[in-house]
């Protein structure tokens, strides 16, 4: 059985990733198995190249969330999330759908359309998060092999599958809410 969802307190503050986010951003991912850790400088680059596409969670000046993405180089209307981690005390309380949220509502990414990740079979959490988004955006969501083990040869990494999320609905309240943030409404 779950345990109920939490209220998002009201002190948190979600934003783009500056550069001193770095080192904290390795930590995060570093305690939020089964993410796999980059380097700082991986991380840094974040915060510099992909602030746009990407959110830190802040609550109490401790930085206890991040997604982090880019916007696909061959698909301009998608936005890839390449990371997401919640601190393990702040989880049930719909921080990482917020994070992913408040990067979709950006006026600089008025032409996304779609938002794809990659999961393993065993990542339940991650599935139950881009489903719970793909309702609330009443958008279908599609989910295909797209690394299989082979391409990772030697290095034992189990098969990654895509979920695509879209094309978002423009016909739903959260998509004309989407809209209307960014239209500074």
């Amino acid at each position: 059985m779950s345990k109920p969802k939490q209220e998002i307190p009201e002190s948190i503050t979600i934003r783009k990733p500056h550069l001193n986010d770095g080192e904290s951003l390795y930590f995060l991912v570093a305690s939020c198995p089964p993410l796999e850790i980059n380097s700082v400088y991986s991380y840094l680059l974040v915060c510099s190249h992909f602030n746009r596409t990407s959110a830190v969670c802040e609550f109490k000046d401790d930085v206890v969330g991040f997604a982090s993405g880019y916007i696909h180089p061959h698909q301009s209307d998608t936005l890839f999330i390449w990371q997401i981690a919640v601190r393990d005390h702040m989880r049930g309380r719909g921080i990482a759908q917020e994070m992913l949220l408040n990067i979709l509502k950006r006026k600089e990414l008025g032409d996304i359309n779609y938002l794809e990740t990659t999961v393993t079979s065993d990542n339940s959490s991650s599935r139950s998060l881009f489903n719970s988004l793909a309702r609330q955006l009443d958008a279908p969501v599609t989910e295909d092999s797209y690394f299989t083990k082979e391409v990772f040869q030697e290095s034992r990494h189990p098969e990654e599958f895509i979920i695509r999320i879209g094309p978002f609905n423009q016909e739903t309240d959260s998509f004309k809410l989407l809209n209307e943030y960014k239209e500074g409404r």
